[in-house]
């Protein structure tokens, strides 16, 4: 705790100039991943600043400042918006962005009256693991059919990727998604893959694209469960962004407050035609490099990542970053997701031999991977990660913690 307050009482100490400096440096880790996102997903990344920017200034507000965190674009969004924007369209996408935004405002209410504990109940590592590999699996012929359309490109970008990932030392070790895309850019560029006109058009100073959201039931239910989702990796990020700092920030500012700021923010950003936003693991990481725990940072990156979204010579090159690049860097982001939903299971020490286990695991990812959809009244579906989580919920709650030898021998395949 003292060793915090001190770090935070150095960075205050620090002239203007060096603090922007700072604040510069946790703009650029957060970059990459922030507009990521909308690029594979045709949302527009000079608008996904700005909902970021003005996030994390919201997050900021409704947290007492006492936070150091930059909101960015979640990843577990992006199968759902590519699906909504493909059958009914971009605006409708935003509005169950909008609407899960709300969602979280109902899990901080939650919180706030239940305790974190109750709450967390309801997905253990045995329901929240395998329905973060589900976000991730269903991703990955995405960035197959990307990477596919120049397999060289690809290559280069993701071998770029995992280089910086696993040799690079400091702070270029935070950046390995901008270190790819500029690599294979650079490799595209070698083939003639970069279409140069709508840079050349796009004017310097441009306002950025806001979009009004529109709602439409199936969106909705496609969108707004995934918060159930996140919401796990939000209280994991919240844990070892207060064990870097060395508070206790689940208490104060609490919970409830961080999933307010969360969702206050992701509603902002679907109301404007951006991506969710979510708190990022990279955030956590500078913080621990640079040992600049002071909100205040956090803050000024915020507002370097809105007046980004104003270069329009900068949205229109984001726009303009080939396919196979993409294709590169999903590769590697998208089984990092399946990672994490793994890594999770295995930290928890969940006991596989356990048939309960296997069943509900099993369920999750059939259910999640496979489609499998349910019909409901008003030609509408129940079905994707909405079902899969609902399905391994209630799974967990009903099947006994405990089960028969025999029962054990019939669902693990076992003769004793």
């Amino acid at each position: 705790m003292a060793g915090s307050t001190a770090a935070i009482s150095q960075t205050a100490a620090l002239s203007p100039t060096k603090r922007f400096v700072l604040g510069l440096q946790h703009a650029a880790a957060m970059f990459g991943a922030t507009v990521l996102v909308p690029i594979q997903t045709g949302l527009n990344p000079s608008v996904a600043l700005l909902t970021a920017g003005l996030g994390t200034l919201l997050f900021h507000l409704v947290t007492k400042g006492k936070v150091p965190v930059f909101l960015g674009s979640s990843f577990a969004f992006i199968a759902a918006i590519q699906m909504v924007g493909k059958a009914e369209g971009l605006e409708y996408a935003t509005g169950g962005i909008m609407v899960a935004g709300l969602v979280y405002l109902a899990l901080a209410g939650l919180v706030y009256l239940f305790g974190v504990d109750r709450v967390r109940s309801f997905f253990p590592p045995i329901v929240a693991g395998p329905m973060i590999m589900v976000i991730g699996l269903t991703l990955a012929p995405v960035a197959v059919g990307m990477a596919s359309e120049h397999w060289l490109v690809a290559l280069i970008t993701l071998m770029a990727v995992v280089v910086v990932s696993v040799y690079a030392r400091g702070f270029l070790k935070l950046l390995p998604i901008m270190c790819g895309i500029l690599v294979g850019f650079a490799a595209a560029m070698a083939f003639d893959l970069v279409e140069w006109a709508k840079v050349y058009e796009a004017s310097w100073v441009a306002v950025p694209p806001v979009m009004a959201p529109k709602f439409s039931l199936s969106a909705i239910l496609a969108i707004a469960p995934l918060p159930l989702v996140t919401m796990v990796e939000h209280i994991g990020d919240i844990t070892t962004n207060g064990a870097v700092i060395g508070k206790d920030l689940i208490r104060d500012p609490g919970l409830h407050r961080t999933l307010l700021g969360d969702g206050l923010a992701t509603a902002l950003a679907g109301l404007l035609g951006g991506p969710a936003n979510t708190t990022y693991s990279e955030n956590t990481g500078v913080l621990a490099v640079t040992r600049n725990y002071d909100p205040g940072t956090l803050r000024i990156a915020a507002v370097v990542a809105i007046c980004l979204a104003f270069v329009g010579k900068l949205g229109a090159l984001l726009q303009v970053i080939p396919q196979p690049v993409m294709g590169g860097i999903s590769i590697v982001l998208f089984g990092m997701i399946t990672s994490i939903g793994i890594r999770q299971v295995v930290d928890a020490r969940v006991d596989f031999t356990n048939g309960r286990n296997l069943v509900i695991a099993a369920v999750i990812l059939v259910l999640g991977i496979g489609g499998a959809a349910i019909p409901l009244p008003g030609g509408l579906q129940l079905g994707g990660m909405a079902l899969a989580a609902l399905v391994g919920v209630v799974l967990n709650k009903v099947l006994p913690e405990q089960i028969s030898r025999e029962a054990e021998a019939v669902l693990t395949g076992g003769d004793d």
